[in-house]
């Protein structure tokens, strides 16, 4: 930051994630003098690894600025329990240790993870709900009640001394949402009413026309579906959307038949859901060593791994991997869930191995089996209508979606539209709203249970070694420069043979042994040139009978 800049009583918004990407949401809101200024934070999210970052588990926001501020931030808000807005806390929270508040539903999701993370530290939620006012410091934040597809998700109006901003994360207008809140329109025209700065809001759905199917108008389709089934009717969604859980255990009681939950995310957040009184009227779930037991006309399951991922449970039943659950030639399996961007080709896979086993796929291509949780464009419409900002700041969606609506916010009348990006500090007030200084935002990736920048856990490295597979050599050498034995060699990810059909071990060995002859034996007592010279040799070697260069190490004793 400029530390020549020492304006009183600024209020400012600073994105580190969320921007340009639809994923890893994290906002900071600060108030007053450059050098003494207050934050707080809204949601702490990941994103998950694609292709290009093998072995990577998660990516998280870099909060190195942050962690600069923390003596500064003043708290953690919440707005629901999607992985993309709390995803990060188990990880990142203890470097900074604040407090945190969250729906008793959020609080519970997040306990109910740790399970799965040994070691990781208690966090001290503060439970709030909509219609709760809290004060940290400057701020004054109101929660108030949205509908999306999780419990409990609640958009934010933080005030100050100069000016509100209504902070939407996820929302819908839904009103039959199944289980849970309504959009409390009446609330947020009150607040339009009282008058409102900014308007820092979700862009996922700003390219699609119109209005969001209801949560209802699926548990209909879901019903539907169950009673036309003869066979096992298996479902596949995101292991929080508690209202599509109930909605499929509905539809099985509907038609005399019981429900399988298969995987630790959905019996989790069932657990949560019935913990605080999302589940009444809703038959016992059945544990999945009760599916081999069932007719098959009498069962629904539901599975996790809407998004192919390889360990989840639904990706093993479609390799015929998994040790209780099977499926057969007119079974149904719906996948009531959309892709997130970059995982359709690991759901195709998915999709053709169930196919081949001769089962029928349903996706909402083919029927009405998922809605979105995220507004279209009259809906967006609608939430300028009622809050009426003077400066629109979309967020939550990729340069497209983002684009799209600034140019329906331009539409309704906003007298400022801002375009920014992740790291870019906005003075939202005083006087018009502008960019004023720019926050290095990186990232962080998990490995197993490492947290660190990209060289931390080795992804450049993996990246060559997927393009060029490695060559590890090991040579051991007397004290007067002489072989002791043959050099070992392990080859890895390598072709068989060259071009010339010559085995790459002979190309390997031959180069080693040629560069060591080459070298004078008092050099060779110098086993830092020595370990260089082979390593270029075998590298040389691979590449003029392969066209690539292979990683190689290269270990020497001299005993």
């Amino acid at each position: 930051m400029n530390p020549s800049r020492n304006v009183p009583d600024e209020f400012v918004f600073l994105p580190i994630g969320g921007v340009g990407e639809i994923g890893m949401n994290l906002a900071l809101y600060g108030m007053g003098p450059s050098k003494a200024r207050q934050w707080i934070a809204v949601d702490f999210g990941v994103s998950f690894a694609g292709p290009d970052l093998p072995g990577v588990d998660l990516v998280l926001p870099d909060i190195r600025y942050l962690e600069e501020q923390k003596e500064r931030l003043l708290g953690i808000v919440i707005t629901h329990a999607h992985e993309d807005h709390f995803g990060a806390l188990l990880d990142l929270w203890p470097r900074l240790r604040v407090p945190v508040y969250a729906s008793a539903f959020t609080a519970g999701l997040l306990q109910a993870k740790r399970a799965s993370y040994p070691g990781s530290p208690p966090i001290p939620i503060q439970i709030v709900t909509a219609g709760d006012r809290i004060n940290l410091g400057p701020f004054e934040v109101e929660f108030v009640a949205v509908a999306h597809s999780i419990l409990e998700p609640m958009a934010l109006a933080i005030r100050t001394s100069l000016g509100t901003v209504v902070h939407t994360g996820d929302w819908k207008l839904d009103p039959e949402p199944v289980l849970g809140w309504t959009t409390d329109a009446q609330r947020f025209a009150a607040i339009g009413d009282e008058g409102v700065l900014a308007l820092v809001c979700d862009s996922t759905n700003a390219m699609r026309e119109g209005r969001s199917p209801s949560e209802s108008d699926v548990a209909r389709e879901l019903e539907a579906l169950v009673g036309e089934a003869t066979g096992r009717v298996a479902f596949t969604s995101f292991a929080s959307n508690v209202a599509r859980i109930r909605s499929i255990a509905m539809a099985a009681q509907a038609h005399d038949r019981q429900v399988v939950i298969v995987g630790r995310a959905l019996r989790r957040a069932i657990e949560v859901a019935t913990e605080l009184g999302y589940m009444e009227g809703v038959p016992p779930f059945l544990d999945e060593e009760a599916y081999g037991y069932l007719p098959r006309s009498k069962v629904v399951a539901i599975f996790t791994g809407s998004q192919g991922e390889s360990r989840a449970a639904l990706a093993r039943i479609a390799e015929d991997e998994h040790k209780f659950i099977g499926l057969s030639p007119g079974d149904i399996v719906v996948f009531s869930a959309r892709a997130i961007p970059g995982n359709e080709k690991a759901i195709g896979a998915i999709i053709n191995a169930l196919v081949d086993q001769g089962v029928q796929v349903i996706t909402d291509r083919d029927r009405l089996v998922h809605v979105s949780g995220h507004p279209r464009r009259d809906e967006l419409a609608e939430m300028y209508g009622w809050v009426r900002p003077e400066i629109a700041i979309p967020v939550h969606g990729e340069p497209m979606h983002l684009v799209a609506h600034a140019a329906l916010a331009r539409e309704m009348g906003v007298g400022q539209v801002l375009d920014v990006e992740d790291g870019a500090l906005i003075r939202l007030a005083p006087g018009p709203a502008q960019e004023i200084d720019e926050v290095l935002c990186d990232r962080l990736y998990k490995d197993g249970i490492i947290v660190a920048d990209l060289e931390g856990v080795g992804v450049p490295e993996r990246r060559k070694l997927s393009f060029a597979g490695h060559v590890a050599v090991s040579v051991i050498l007397d004290g007067n420069g002489s072989l002791m034995l043959d050099p070992d060699i392990a080859l890895t990810g390598l072709p068989l043979q060259g071009v010339s059909w010559h085995p790459f071990e002979e190309t390997v060995m031959s180069a080693v042994l040629g560069t060591i002859e080459s070298i004078p034996r008092a050099r060779r007592r110098d086993s830092e040139l020595l370990r260089e010279a082979i390593r270029r040799a075998v590298r040389a070697a691979v590449r003029e009978a392969w066209g690539k260069k292979p990683l190689c190490t290269v270990f020497v004793a001299v005993v």
